[in-house]
C-alpha cells in the first residue's frame, strides 16, 4: 500500500498528506478548489520548516517528502493507481455520500476507501458503495502531524482484512491505531462532545466564567487545554454538528447542543477560524483573551 489519495485539502486533509509523504508514501491530494490546493502545499511546507527548526527533519528529507505530493483538481486523475483513499472533506453527510459514490466508480477495485469523519456513520457511508467490506473510518486528530491517535472505525460491513490492513498502515506512519465500532460519535467524540457541551451549559447558566471553567479542567483534571478553548480550536460549528449527529443517532435529548452554542454558530462566532468564539483570536497576538461578550457578563 504505497500510493495514497487524499480527498480534501483543508486543515485535516493537508495534515494527512503531510504525514503520509513524510513516511515515504506517494500522495495524490485532490480538491476542486485550486487555491485550496496551493494553500495546502504552502501549509505543508511551513509545517516541515517547523519540524526542521526543531531538528526533527532535515531540508533534504523535507524536499523528498514534498516531491512525493501531487495535486489534482480532477478526482479521476488522482485515483488511477491508489491503493487507499482517505476522504477528508467537510463534515456533511450528503457531501460524503456523493463523494463515496464517485470514489466507488473511479477507484481501482481493490482500493480501500477510508473516511476521516469524526461522527458520521461509516455503515451509512459504506452503503453508498458496492464495496462495503473495503470501507472504513480513519479518524485522525488535529493537528495531524503532531497527534498520535488514529481512531479506526469498523462499519457494519467492514471486512477483518480491511481493518488489519489499516491498523498495520497506521503503525507504519508512526501513529497509534485504536479500533472501535460504528456508533454515533464513535469513542473520541462520544466522550469529548458531551463534556464540551456541559462546559458551555455551565457558562450559559452562569455557574462560572470562561476562564474559570477552563482553569478548573486544566488544573483539576490535567487537561492540556480547557473545554471552551478546545471547542474554539475544533470549530463551534463542527462541535454543534457532531452533537446533532449524536442526538439524531441515539434519539437521546442529553446530546442536544446548548442554546448558547447554537446562537454562537448562527451568528458566525465559530472560534479560531472566525477570529472569535469563547476567546478572541487576533493575528500575531499570543495572549489568550476571553471574548468581550463573556467579559461583560462576568463583570
Amino acid at each position: 500500500m504505497k500510493k495514497i489519495a487524499v480527498i480534501g485539502a483543508g486543515t485535516m486533509g493537508n495534515g494527512i498528506v503531510h504525514v503520509f509523504a513524510q513516511n515515504g508514501f506517494d500522495v495524490q491530494v485532490i480538491d476542486v478548489n485550486r487555491e485550496q490546493l496551493e494553500k495546502a502545499i504552502l501549509t505543508i511546507q511551513k509545517n516541515f520548516d517547523r519540524q526542521i527548526a526543531k531538528g526533527v527533519f532535515t531540508e533534504e528529507e523535507k524536499n523528498k517528502a514534498i516531491s512525493r505530493i501531487t495535486a489534482h483538481q480532477e478526482m479521476a486523475k488522482g485515483l488511477r493507481e491508489a491503493s487507499l483513499v482517505v476522504e477528508a472533506a467537510t463534515e456533511n453527510t450528503s457531501l460524503k455520500l456523493k463523494i463515496f459514490k464517485e470514489l466507488d466508480e473511479l477507484a481501482p477495485a481493490d482500493c480501500i476507501l477510508a473516511t476521516n469523519t469524526s461522527s458520521i456513520s461509516i455503515s451509512k457511508i459504506a452503503a453508498a458503495t458496492k464495496r462495503q467490506g473495503k470501507v472504513i473510518g480513519m479518524h485522525f486528530m488535529n493537528p495531524v502531524p503532531v497527534m498520535k491517535l488514529v481512531e479506526v472505525i469498523n462499519g457494519y460491513g467492514t471486512s477483518p482484512e480491511t481493518t488489519a490492513a489499516i491498523v498495520d498502515l497506521t503503525r507504519k506512519i508512526n501513529k497509534v491505531p485504536c479500533v472501535v465500532n460504528d456508533y454515533p460519535g464513535f469513542i473520541a467524540n462520544r466522550i469529548l462532545m458531551p463534556m464540551i457541551n456541559e462546559a458551555i451549559y455551565s457558562l450559559f447558566e452562569g455557574v462560572a466564567g470562561v476562564q474559570e471553567i477552563d482553569t478548573v479542567m486544566k488544573l483539576g483534571m490535567a487537561h492540556p487545554m480547557g473545554p471552551l478553548q478546545l471547542a474554539d480550536f475544533i470549530g463551534l460549528d463542527v462541535c454543534m454538528a457532531i452533537l446533532q449527529v449524536m442526538q439524531d443517532g441515539f434519539g437521546n435529548p442529553k446530546y442536544a447542543p446548548c442554546p448558547l452554542l447554537i446562537n454562537m454558530v448562527t451568528a458566525g462566532f465559530l472560534g479560531v477560524k472566525s477570529g472569535e468564539g469563547f476567546y478572541e483570536y487576533a493575528e500575531g497576538k499570543k495572549e489568550l483573551a476571553v471574548s468581550s461578550r463573556f467579559r461583560r457578563s462576568a463583570e
